[in-house]
């Protein structure tokens, strides 16, 4: 690494409090084209054992830094080049560590439009400006000063004019001055007010923004939520927004900053051109670069949210090898209905009636019986939209008890009609209306929650705060890693992955998904790991990235059904001959290996030490582990149907859809969530509400209050008795 570099790692390494040769080493792998989740899997013995959260910070800071220096060079070339470049500030531009501080530094510097300085700068009236700054001290009569500058072909007829022209370049030498931007900004984030009001003739029917009619509270004390709240009310023009500080402080810095001491003479006149600076210079520029970092942050924190919304819901345990009919439930339109076998093959679908207008319950009983007899349908997957309580209902009185042994489940169907209409759900079943893909959805959302919703973009989830109102290239990528981490942490099957799943797999993306579902539908299925170097354009890199997280089920080779990467592979048959036991009977019997030495399999020189060693022996013992979790079975109170059924009070079952910074979103079972306050999650103080609760966790509930007329539900938690679980 170059000596810049060298330095930036030093740095990051500090910052994380990690060793500089694990952030060195790290950074190593990246830049040579290794994924994430193969180097925190694969790579522990070089980064010190890292996981995904680390290497991924060290790879924003990386290139934060990288990126940073690069600027400096530009900025450095560009004052040197106007000859204005001295060894001191050559120094402090060398020395920074924030970008923010280095443009602080350029402003003075930067090509500028033309301003009320620059025309008087080119009046001549830049020396008169300093002689008055320089001698503010001594100065005892300014007009005297100012007639040498008089020039009618420029424009400056008076002392007067000339003294003005000379405080316009003083208001914007003020404005540039790096330690001056630093304070005002510093005491603008400590002491600021954030204040908004309503704008005369503003359209605001619904009243969504009435708490921002006459609002004001300090910067540092705005929540997330109500700043992109508030972005949301002036964007629509019915709120002004404006910032506050405290400009007589700010003044006096000024004044103290640049001028210490004045004559009788000097003083007035600097006070106006101080005020002027700040209010017209200063002051709208760092109120505007101070609401944009309360944006930024507020964005931040929101994609931070709807990131561990989204792991939550893409994580959520599968029902594997259960044959399941998705019911996507309806009244006037009637009930679709999808049966799909173990693997998520579509068996059969249909249409059912059994509510007004057409009312046929005979109809609709037999055609879902049939189904369950012809098919061997063990699970029911009820989506959660208009018309479940009444299928439900349905359900309960004439088909399960018939079918006792029928397990049912209700499946959130956030998303399932973007999928219906998508180009992925038309390529799936072309011949199929839009309706009955809904229910394959549902079915398959439940069978593996992760398989099925990679389909669908995670926007379209509903997880989040303003996900709309958010940086949507930053949204965007950070969804996407989250995508690319569970999908890598669980594994695939590459003989029944779908290219939206396989895209996601370390090493592969949307070409090589296509050519390895190409191959298979060509070829046949994967019989080895070793086949995928038979896909067009899937060579030694991309294997080397992508191979541990592919399985192939159908393999005579056991391993190629696990964790264990290619490049181990002789590491576990060596444990096996150690153990004197054929690797498949080893699987079958793991106790066998509680007598082994992991100590004696370590070759330093071959890149496998302890770590990779333990990895090889874990997966030994349980190959090809799902991290995620079993489906519990839940039900809703059966007598609760509607918001009018609601009566503060009672304790109702939950179920947790929504997690944001103010609050949890709870299905009571009624069509419109209820709102946990983060004040009633716990009875202890709760700063983060993940750390509190997170999506499809079960939750017992207590009913605050009922506001039918505005479809609001309160409830409690912590009144309930603290009844997470």
């Amino acid at each position: 690494m170059t000596a810049v570099s060298d330095a930036i790692v030093q740095s990051i390494a500090a910052s994380l409090q990690l060793k500089a040769p694990q952030v060195s080493r790290t950074v190593e792998l990246l830049e040579s084209g290794n994924t994430v989740p193969f180097i925190a899997r694969y790579r522990k013995e070089i980064t010190g054992a890292l996981d995904e959260e680390q290497i991924r910070t060290i790879q924003e800071r990386y290139a934060y830094t990288t990126e940073l220096e690069a600027r400096k060079s530009t900025v450095l070339e560009s004052i040197e080049a106007a000859g204005k470049l001295t060894a001191e500030l050559r120094d402090r531009i060398t020395r920074c560590t924030a970008k923010q501080e280095l443009e602080d530094l350029y402003q003075p510097y930067r090509p500028k439009r033309r301003t009320k300085a620059s025309i008087a700068r080119d009046k001549g009236l830049e020396p008169l400006a300093a002689a008055i700054l320089a001698n503010a001290a001594t100065l005892t009569d300014l007009d005297a000063a100012a007639r040498p500058f008089i020039n009618a072909e420029a424009g400056v007829s008076t002392p007067r004019e000339a003294l003005e022209g000379a405080g316009h370049i003083i208001a914007e030498r003020v404005a540039d001055d790096a330690d001056t931007r630093q304070w005002v900004r510093k005491r603008l984030w400590e002491q600021g007010t954030l204040v908004t009001r309503v704008k005369k003739g503003a359209s605001d029917a619904e009243g969504k923004y009435a708490d921002y009619y006459d609002f004001s509270q300090a910067i540092h004390k705005l929540p997330s939520h109500r700043v992109l709240a508030i972005n949301r009310a002036e964007r629509e023009e019915v709120i002004g927004v404006g910032l506050e500080g405290t400009a007589a402080e700010a003044i006096a810095f000024i004044q103290q900053h640049l001028a210490p001491r004045t004559t009788p003479a000097t003083a007035p006149f600097l006070r106006t051109v101080f005020e002027d600076a700040y209010e017209r210079l200063l002051h709208p520029s760092l109120a505007s670069e101070v609401r944009g970092e309360l944006t930024a942050q507020a964005e931040e924190v929101a994609i931070q949210i709807f990131a561990k919304n989204l792991r939550t819901i893409l994580m959520a345990p599968p029902l594997k090898g259960r044959v399941v009919l998705g019911i996507d439930p309806g009244l006037r339109t009637g009930s679709k209905l999808a049966v799909s076998d173990a693997t998520g093959k579509l068996l059969a679908h249909a249409t059912i009636y059994p509510h007004p207008p057409r009312q046929d319950v005979a109809g609709a009983t037999q055609t879902v019986r049939a189904l369950i007899a012809r098919h061997g349908v063990e699970v029911v997957a009820l989506g959660n939209g208009t018309g479940r309580r009444e299928v439900e209902q349905f359900l309960t009185a004439h088909v399960l008890p018939h079918c006792p042994h029928l397990q049912r489940e209700i499946v959130d169907e956030d998303g399932a009609s973007v999928y219906s209409a998508s180009r992925v759900a038309q390529q799936e079943f072309p011949e199929l209306d839009l309706t009955v893909r809904g229910a394959i959805s549902i079915a398959r959302r439940l069978q593996d929650p992760l398989a099925e919703l990679v389909k669908i973009e995670p926007q379209a989830l509903g997880v989040g705060q303003y996900q709309h109102d958010v940086n949507a290239k930053r949204l965007q990528t950070s969804l996407d890693q989250v995508v690319e981490s569970c999908v890598n942490s669980v594994g695939v099957d590459v003989n029944t992955a779908s290219a939206m799943l396989l895209r996601y797999v370390s090493g592969i993306g949307p070409a090589l998904a296509h050519n390895i579902v190409a191959h298979r539908e060509h070829e046949g299925p994967f019989h080895s790991r070793a086949q995928l170097l038979k896909v067009p354009k899937l060579g030694e890199k991309a294997f080397q990235q992508a191979a541990g997280f592919l399985r192939v089920p159908e393999s005579t080779n056991p391993l190629d059904n696990s964790w264990v990467h290619p490049e181990q592979y002789d590491l576990a048959a060596r444990i096996a001959h150690a153990l004197g036991t054929p690797l498949t009977e080893l699987i079958a019997h793991p106790d066998r290996l509680s007598t082994l030495k992991a100590q004696a399999f370590v070759d330093e020189g071959a890149g496998i030490g302890l770590l990779t060693v333990h990895d090889v022996v874990a997966e030994l013992q349980k190959p090809g582990r799902d991290p995620r979790a079993a489906v519990e079975p839940f039900a809703y109170d059966p007598e609760v149907a509607d918001i009018k059924d609601l009566k503060p009070g009672m304790l109702l079952n939950g179920k947790v859809t929504n997690v944001t910074a103010f609050g949890a979103f709870v299905d009571i079972g009624v069509h419109r969530d209820g709102l946990v306050h983060i004040s009633e999650l716990s009875s202890s103080f709760v700063k983060d509400p993940h750390s509190a609760v997170s999506i499809n966790v079960r939750v017992r509930v207590k009913v605050l209050a009922v506001d039918v007329a505005r479809n609001r539900i309160s409830l409690s938690i912590k009144q309930a008795g603290e009844g997470a679980g």
